[in-house]
C-alpha cells in the first residue's frame, strides 16, 4: 500500500526568532527525511492542498464552508457560504490578535445564543448564521458577497489587520465585522464568560466562502484525519474515513487484515499547528518528539518491512510546500546521514 502523510508545520517558522530544533533528537523522522526525494513547490497553505487534492477547484476563495458545513449536518443547497468561526481579539501593543477555538472552550447553548443575536441584528441585510457545531459557525447568503478572505488558520495568533477581507465589498464587510463586535462584545453570553475568567468570543472570523463544489478527487483510498475539512472531503467523494488513531503501531494493526496492495491512505497530523500558531516552542519540540515515537517510527519500520510499498511526507507552508517521497530502495541510500532537523529544512529561492 502507499500512505501520504500531510503535516502541517513540521518546520519552527523562520521569523519566529530562537533555536526551536537546538538538540532536538527524531531519529526516524531524521532517516525519513534524509534518504527521501525531495521536491519543492510553491507556497500551500493547509486547507488548499487537501482541496488540490481532491480535485476540488478555487472559487473566489477556496470553498471551505460549503463542505464542513455538510460534515456538520447541513445542506448547502445552492447558497453563497462563509466560515463564521467564533473568535477572541485582543488589543496587544499596536495591533489586535486573534485567538481560535483552540484557546478557549465553547458549550452548545453558548453558541446557539450567540448566533440567535446575530441573526436577529442582520436579518435585514439577508443574513443567517448558524452553529451546527459549537466552534464552526456559518453564514448564509443568498448572493457572492465579493469579497476574497484568509484562513482562520493564517490569522490565528497573528494581527488580524493584515487579514482582513479584501475584494469589491471589503469596507462593508468591515463594517458588518465592526458591527459584530460591538453586538457580541455586550451579550451577556460574554459577561457571563468573563466572570468565569474565560475568553469572551467577541467576533467572527469570516473565510473559506462559495458555493457547494464538486469533489472529484478520488486519488486515496481512505482517509485519517481529525481535521474537519479533510473529513469533508472524504465524505463528499465518498471515501472511507475515520479519527486518526492513537498511534502508528495500532493504525497498522487494524489495516493488517483489510488493506490491499493498491491501497492509497491519507493522514493528517494537525498536532504541530497550536503550538506553532501561539509561538509556544516548549509545546512544539513535545509534539513533535511524540509524533516521531509514535507514528514515524512505526512508518519507517512498516517501509523497512514491505508493509507501505511508498511513503510520502508533505508539509505545506508559507515558504514553500515540500514533498519527500521514499519507497523501501531509498532506505539503502546509507550514504544520506540523518542530519539536524534545522538542517533538513529546506532554503527556497525568494
Amino acid at each position: 500500500m502507499q500512505c501520504t502523510v500531510l503535516i502541517p508545520h513540521l518546520w519552527w517558522p523562520r521569523d519566529a526568532g530562537g533555536d526551536a530544533c537546538r538538540d532536538l533528537v527524531l531519529p526516524e523522522l531524521q532517516t525519513l527525511l534524509a534518504r527521501s526525494r525531495r521536491r519543492g513547490f510553491a507556497a500551500l497553505g493547509t486547507e488548499a492542498w487537501l482541496l488540490q487534492a481532491f480535485g476540488v477547484e478555487r472559487q473566489r476563495d477556496w470553498p471551505v464552508a460549503p463542505l464542513t458545513l455538510t460534515l456538520d449536518g447541513g445542506d448547502p443547497g445552492d447558497a453563497y457560504w462563509l466560515r463564521a468561526d467564533p473568535v477572541h481579539l485582543r488589543p496587544h501593543h499596536d495591533r489586535v490578535v486573534l485567538a481560535d477555538s483552540s484557546a478557549f472552550t465553547i458549550s452548545r447553548p453558548e453558541a446557539d445564543a450567540l448566533a440567535a443575536a446575530l441573526n436577529q441584528h442582520f436579518a435585514e441585510e439577508g443574513m443567517q448564521f448558524g452553529a451546527p457545531h459549537p466552534a464552526r459557525w456559518y453564514l448564509r447568503l443568498e448572493t457572492d458577497p465579493e469579497i476574497t478572505t484568509h484562513a482562520l488558520g493564517d490569522a490565528a495568533g497573528g494581527n488580524v489587520n493584515l487579514f482582513l477581507p479584501a475584494g469589491k465589498n471589503a469596507l462593508r464587510w468591515h463594517r458588518i465585522l465592526n458591527d459584530i463586535q460591538m453586538l457580541l462584545h455586550d451579550h451577556v453570553v460574554n459577561a457571563t464568560r468573563e466572570a468565569r475568567g474565560e475568553l469572551a468570543i467577541n467576533s467572527v472570523w469570516l473565510w473559506g466562502g462559495g458555493r457547494k463544489p464538486a469533489v472529484p478527487g478520488h486519488h486515496f483510498s481512505a482517509v485519517w484525519s481529525d481535521d474537519s475539512l479533510a473529513l469533508a472531503l472524504a465524505a463528499n467523494a465518498e471515501i472511507p474515513a475515520a479519527p486518526t488513531a492513537a498511534d502508528g503501531e495500532r493504525w497498522l494493526e487494524t489495516l493488517r487484515e483489510t488493506t490491499r496492495p493498491g491501497d492509497h491512505h491519507l493522514l493528517v497530523f494537525g498536532q504541530l499547528t497550536r503550538a506553532v500558531r501561539y509561538g509556544d516552542v516548549a509545546a512544539w519540540r513535545a509534539d513533535l518528539s511524540a509524533l516521531n515515537r509514535m507514528w514515524f517510527a512505526p512508518l519507517l519500520a512498516a517501509l523497512k518491512q514491505r508493509l507501505i510499498a511508498r511513503l510520502a511526507l508533505v508539509v505545506p507552508g508559507e515558504d514553500g510546500c515540500e514533498r519527500f517521497d521514499l519507497a523501501r530502495r531509498d532506505l539503502l541510500k546509507f550514504w544520506r546521514t540523518a542530519r539536524p532537523l534545522a538542517g533538513s529544512k529546506p532554503r527556497l529561492p525568494q
